[in-house]
């Protein structure tokens, strides 16, 4: 199987890593404004109400993408302060989820080292939250589906707030 390089993939994403090996596609074309270098996460905190959260859009900055530049050649930018940006969201929409504090130290370090290539990061980090996944709970992917709906894959808060098709991996990881 060939799939393209994801940050922070959603569900399905690392379900199909993690049911057979994969090979990830290097020399494709980039393309902008994918889960290549942004996933989405949904923000939980004391200022929402029952069905009243925020989706949030997290983004690695990439240097200028020249036309058809190959997804192995793009570099990461660090222009802005996005690292400490992205890892400030993160906790403060899934800290009080059941397992953040177990895992955060395994990502924290994805947030203070600077890669240079943009596949380097999702590589890496993609392995270590197949590692978590496989770890933490082996049915926290082919976790028996909800009554109340046939496409329940575990996103924190399913019981309160409508279901939302392709939020980051994240949601189910620190599921309980």
């Amino acid at each position: 199987m060939v799939l393209p390089t994801a940050y922070l993939p959603p569900l399905s994403y690392m379900e199909s890593l993690m049911r057979e090996p994969a090979t990830i596609e290097q020399m494709e074309t980039f393309e902008k404004q994918t889960f290549r270098n942004r996933c989405t996460i949904a923000m939980h905190n004391s200022q929402c109400t029952m069905h009243n959260y925020e989706l949030v859009r997290l983004t690695v900055p990439v240097k200028k993408v020249e036309h058809k530049q190959l997804t192995r050649d793009i570099e990461i930018s660090y222009q802005t302060r996005w690292q400490h940006q992205h890892w400030i969201t993160l906790v403060s929409a899934y800290q009080h989820t059941p397992y953040f504090m177990y895992f955060a130290d395994y990502l924290k370090p994805f947030y203070e080292r600077e890669y240079k290539w943009l596949i380097d990061l999702n590589d890496e980090m993609n392995a270590t939250l197949v590692s978590l996944m496989n770890r933490q709970r082996p049915s926290a992917v082919s976790r028996q589906h909800s009554a109340r709906t046939e496409d329940w894959s575990g996103q924190i808060w399913t019981d309160k707030h409508p279901w939302q098709t392709e939020l980051s991996v994240l949601d189910t990881l620190f599921d309980d």
